[in-house]
């Protein structure tokens, strides 16, 4: 089944909030118009999603991701087909090979033991249909097109974006994470934003996608050049988001998702709100 995941989306730390906060965040976004909830940092056992997807009518929830290291794909397996048969058409598994730093000693060849990983959700029935993955580097993007729905690129541009669709191709899913700072001007939002970025610019995978893009050892110093904080958080107000976004529609995404940042980490309900009626339709 093809799970339909609108074009505007929300990405939402699965850590930002309790089980309670997660069900009321659902029905908000749902009441504002948008087309999925992404939950970064998700927990393999997927009763976070389950629990907003039965607080909801239409909003399709996300991993975005299930580390594969956290989780057997069997048992990964018997959550989705639990979590489907309550909600068909509503969950996209989005799963990934995550970042050493995270995973520690056990990320070894991650790219062929995110291979074996499909096979194994093949084996135990994951419609490739019903899943994505966390993809950056053109490796994992022509897998991801292979072997899932599409792909789930993370703290990117619209620069990347357009490479990324040359890699996919015309038909895979690009559901792209864009990070979005609201803070009336552009210095104060690039002192929102750069914390949010700061700790990516630590991660190996991060920064090769980055100098990919023609980004240099000069922009990941200090938490972020403000050439690099421009491109990755899109503000300072709503039309500039919008702007952002519709770059990365226009380059071949399919879906953003919007992850808001605030200065406490509170979740950023106002914002959102902000963003429902200014936002590409």
């Amino acid at each position: 089944m093809t799970v339909d995941v609108g074009r505007i989306g929300v990405w939402l730390r699965s850590s930002a909030a309790s089980g309670s906060e997660l069900v009321g965040t659902a029905r908000e976004l749902e009441r504002l118009g948008y087309g999925a909830i992404w939950l970064g940092g998700a927990n393999g056992d997927l009763r976070s999603a389950q629990a907003m997807l039965d607080a909801t009518q239409r909003i399709t929830v996300a991993t975005g991701i299930v580390s594969m290291w956290t989780i057997p794909a069997q048992e990964l397996a018997i959550n989705h087909a639990r979590v489907t048969a309550a909600h068909p058409g509503r969950f996209l598994l989005g799963i990934g090979a995550s970042h050493e730093a995270l995973v520690g000693e056990r990320y070894r060849r991650p790219y062929s033991a995110l291979v074996s990983y499909l096979d194994e959700l093949d084996a135990a029935g994951v419609p490739k249909s019903e899943r994505v993955l966390a993809a950056l580097g053109p490796k994992v993007l022509a897998l991801a097109a292979e072997r899932s729905r599409g792909a789930h690129p993370y703290l990117v541009t619209p620069d990347y974006t357009a490479g990324a669709r040359q890699v996919l191709g015309s038909g895979p899913l690009m559901a792209t994470e864009q990070k979005v700072a609201l803070a009336g001007d552009v210095e104060q939002s690039r002192k929102l934003g750069r914390p949010a970025v700061a700790p990516y610019l630590k991660m190996p995978n991060y920064l090769n996608n980055l100098r990919r893009d023609g980004f240099t050892d000069a922009d990941f110093a200090h938490g972020g050049s403000d050439r690099l904080i421009d491109a990755l958080v899109a503000g300072p107000d709503p039309a500039a988001v919008s702007a952002r976004v519709q770059a990365h529609l226009d380059a071949g995404a399919d879906h953003v998702c919007l992850q808001v940042v605030t200065a406490d980490g509170s979740l950023p309900t106002a914002e959102w709100a902000k963003l429902a009626e200014a936002l590409p339709t």
